[in-house]
């Protein structure tokens, strides 16, 4: 069910509901220097796996946290919900993490456990409030709307960057910002094709920039030069949507690692180098040596990705990957493919009958 732009106190009560965020891959941004005064822009697409998923009941004591959440995922939660409570009231709420997807590593895992928080927490207060604003409530989505975007459609998602000229630190425009501009807009969404696979590659000994480091990245580079941003948007356009619009793999893949070079040079200074992680490198260049594929890097890794045509190709480049992973430690490789729809939520009305909402 998505949530409509209006509140409304006729939701139907909740005893509890599990909300289930889907993962997803960061491709990259269109203009991270705002070279035309929009900074950012991005495309992204929503996968299969990688979910988080958590389910909200009434409580007796407010900001109850079950499951086994890591240390930092209980901290953030806590966080979300006082600010939730600050902002809306309601019962007293209690949160069982049931899956979550591991932090900083590329696939979206902040921005999906603050709103299968936030969702929750209001769709069992009975208050309809959209995805947008929840995000913008727990300080989601500044940069970037593919997660929020992603939460709500699936599929690959362009979005159009904040609306306005974003600071390269991604720092708090302040409150004389309407919060309606700070969201990204959807620009474009296609479906995933049904025989295209994804494979990952996931280094579990690193993470990627997050936090200050992340911050202080983004300052110590130098401006995004216009003709690159001009480069990442004409490969974005004339290739990468409409391969995928026609099934036209090939031009989809060129497009999607071209994209993903030209970015992954600018940001090398301060990840290391095109790759965050040099296990995923020698991963993908395997798979691309072998095979045609749209290879890259998702947000600042370390999780590497490579889109292929169909399942066996999955399977080959799975094994090229393996064997060129097998001299280091913490590789994790997978197959996956595209979700075309976003987030699942399974409510419980009260009494005791199950509804299973999407």
């Amino acid at each position: 069910m998505r949530m409509s732009s209006e509140r409304t106190s006729a939701l139907p009560a909740l005893s509890a509901i599990t909300v289930e965020a889907p993962g997803r891959l960061h491709l990259g941004f269109l203009d991270p220097g705002a070279s035309l005064g929009r900074a950012f822009g991005s495309v992204g697409v929503v996968i299969e796996g990688c979910c988080t998923r958590v389910t909200a009941r009434h409580a007796d004591d407010d900001r109850l946290i079950e499951g086994e959440p890591t240390p930092a995922q209980r901290e953030r939660i806590e966080r979300y919900l006082a600010l939730l409570h600050d902002a809306y009231g309601g019962p007293p709420v209690s949160i069982a993490v049931e899956q979550a997807a591991r932090a900083h590593c590329g696939v979206g895992s902040g921005t999906q456990l603050a709103l299968a928080v936030a969702t929750a927490y209001a769709r069992l207060a009975g208050i309809d409030a959209t995805s947008a604003e929840l995000a913008q409530r727990l300080g989601r989505g500044a940069r970037s709307g593919i997660g929020v975007l992603g939460f709500d459609h699936g599929g690959l998602i362009v979005d159009g960057g904040p609306g306005r000229a974003a600071s390269r630190s991604g720092a708090d425009p302040g409150p004389s910002a309407s919060r309606a501009a700070m969201l990204p807009p959807l620009l474009a969404r296609q479906p995933f094709p049904d025989d295209w696979r994804i494979v990952l590659i996931d280094d579990t000994t690193r993470e990627g920039l997050h936090g200050e480091d992340e911050r202080r990245g983004l300052a110590a580079l130098p401006p995004f030069p216009q003709e690159l941003a001009a480069h990442v948007c004409h490969q974005l356009l004339m290739r990468v949507l409409p391969g995928m619009a026609q099934g036209d793999f090939d031009s989809f893949a060129a497009g999607v690692s071209a994209i993903q070079q030209s970015i992954g040079e600018y940001f090398a200074p301060v990840q290391g180098g095109v790759y965050s992680s040099p296990a995923v490198a020698a991963a993908l260049q395997a798979i691309g040596a072998n095979q045609t594929a749209g290879i890259g890097q998702s947000s600042w890794g370390p999780t590497g990705f490579a889109f292929v045509q169909s399942p066996q190709r999955a399977d080959e480049a799975l094994a090229a990957a393996r064997a060129a992973t097998r001299v280091f430690s913490g590789i994790v490789c997978s197959v996956t493919r595209g979700r075309n729809y976003g987030a699942r939520f399974y409510a419980v009305q009260q009494p005791h009958f199950g509804l299973d909402v999407r």
